[in-house]
């Protein structure tokens, strides 16, 4: 059972001449490049070293990856690990931060579940394990009511998306098949065109007119409507209980053999940050809005931050039944063959962890490691 909600609730005109933009996306997705930004949190002070003289974790600076950022920025990650260090990078898009896994250049990565599956698929069930989820929800149909009144009126319209195949692509090609319409995957032609556009100009390319909408992750939806865009549809409406994964932690399979500890004390760190963001939303909200602020130079304004916060529910439990239904979509629009996910998930460490707090264990579908 996931973690009780959170009260958080919390110039590309050239898109014209270049309908498909396969370029970094702030979401997960597949191709692009990695932006380190070579931080490190101090070693804590007298602390012991585990097995590991270092951690590599990666992520995005996005809301949706808050544990990263409220964990780090807080120093409640550093704090279980003692004196081992602490080496964050973060990462534009999904592809990039699982090269750098499988390149061994970090250890452990939050992550959305398109890119997750993908990498494990590709590397045949040896490159990585999901070891605990992080964040469910947070995007949404976001669309210019001018030209967009109903969900049947995006049929002929021009509708971003952060990159082909990414979580937020795959869904919504989904959507669009089960309206009976037609798009071509990989082209994005078709019924509705779907335009993959970097999160961080789409606002732009959304304010000269050169797209109709987006669906997409938070912040990105909530700039749009600080710019006259409507919320058309929140993803979070169509998954049962209204909850999907949207963000995991990852590891990489060598690092978890080699230095389990390290794992379970990231892994303890993630479950006392989560602990505290959930029972404390306007503190984490402003603390993981300093931790962006410290990565892009400029703090969210509370007109985006607010309703972005408000839309995003942080949880320890990876909802792995949603992870197999987004491998279905992602078969099903012709992106990826069928996976082999069995063993995708190592959930012991987290529910050892989960049990010594009297805290119900997760489930990982019948996907876990026998």
């Amino acid at each position: 059972m996931p973690a009780p909600r959170s009260t958080v609730r919390r110039g590309l005109a050239a898109v014209a001449a270049l309908p498909l933009l396969a370029v970094a996306a702030t979401a997960c997705g597949y191709g692009s490049e990695a932006k380190d930004d070579d931080a490190r949190t101090n070693v804590s002070a007298g602390g012991k070293k585990l097995s590991s003289d270092t951690v590599k974790i990666g992520y995005f600076p996005n809301l949706t990856h808050a544990t990263a950022l409220v964990g780090i920025q807080e120093g409640t990650i550093q704090k279980e690990l003692g004196g081992t260090e602490v080496e964050s990078t973060t990462f534009n898009a999904g592809p990039s931060e699982i090269e750098a896994l499988n390149a061994g250049s970090i250890d452990i990565g939050f992550i959305g579940p398109s890119p997750s599956i993908n990498g494990y698929s590709k590397s045949q069930g040896k490159g990585l394990r999901i070891i605990s989820g992080s964040a469910s929800g947070g995007v949404k149909l976001v669309v210019n009511p001018k030209k967009i009144k109903t969900l049947d009126d995006l049929r002929g319209k021009k509708i971003a998306t952060p990159q082909l195949g990414n979580t937020q692509d795959v869904a919504f090609l989904n959507w669009i098949s089960e309206k009976g319409w037609k798009v071509d995957a990989q082209s994005g032609k078709g019924d509705v065109s779907v335009v993959r556009s970097d999160n961080k100009v789409t606002p732009d390319a959304y304010r000269s007119g050169d797209l109709d909408g987006a669906w997409v992750p938070e912040p990105t939806a909530s700039k749009l409507v600080s710019q006259g865009a409507k919320v058309l549809l929140n993803e979070t409406d169509l998954w049962p209980d209204k909850k999907f994964v949207i963000t995991n932690i990852i590891v990489s399979q060598k690092f978890l053999d080699e230095h389990p500890d390290v794992v379970e004390a990231v892994l303890k760190g993630s479950v006392a940050t989560n602990k505290w963001i959930n029972a404390n939303p306007d503190e984490a909200k402003a603390s993981a809005n300093k931790a962006l602020e410290k990565l892009s130079g400029k703090p969210l304004a509370p007109e985006i931050l607010d309703p972005a916060w408000e839309s995003i529910e942080i949880t320890d439990d990876p909802l792995a039944e949603t992870l197999k239904t987004q491998a279905g979509y992602s078969v099903k629009s012709g992106l990826l063959k069928e996976p082999d996910l069995q063993g995708i998930y190592d959930l012991g460490p987290l529910n050892k962890i989960l049990k010594a707090e009297g805290r119900p264990e997760v489930a990982d579908a019948g996907l876990g490691v026998k």
